[in-house]
């Protein structure tokens, strides 16, 4: 199982919280390169200086939103009745992986997995 980390990820690490530091810790060990999907980059970056998340995705992937991806993303905000593509990207893309999500909104991506009608773990952060 790999990592994609969402928004509130992103954010916890910049805060420099110490339970996301070690959570990425642990996925680097493990060989883990987690993922962040573009549009959660665009939700949270704000133009620097953002050391400790400069930091973060130093360890990571960057994830495009490819067409396929996109339209995915949107027939299952349609599905969940929500307008969120960006969280429905990291659900999709997620589920694609096997990934276990990291957020601090779980509320919402559980919406989004269950009308995908996937099994994807969700950890708040």
């Amino acid at each position: 199982m790999g990592t994609t980390y969402d928004t509130g990820a992103l954010i916890a690490a910049e805060r420099g919280d110490r339970r996301m530091w070690a959570l990425h810790r642990r996925s680097l060990e493990r060989s883990d390169v987690p993922t962040v999907p573009a549009g959660v980059l665009g939700q949270g970056w704000r133009g620097g200086p953002q050391a400790q998340m400069s930091r973060l995705l130093a360890g990571c992937r960057v994830e495009d939103l490819s067409e396929v991806r996109a339209r995915s993303a949107g027939a299952v905000c349609g599905v969940a009745g929500t307008s969120d593509v960006v969280d429905a990207s990291v659900v999709v893309g997620a589920a694609a992986r096997g990934d276990l999500i990291v957020s601090s909104d779980v509320g919402v991506l559980r919406r989004l997995r269950n009308a995908l009608d996937v099994e994807v773990e969700l950890l708040s952060i």
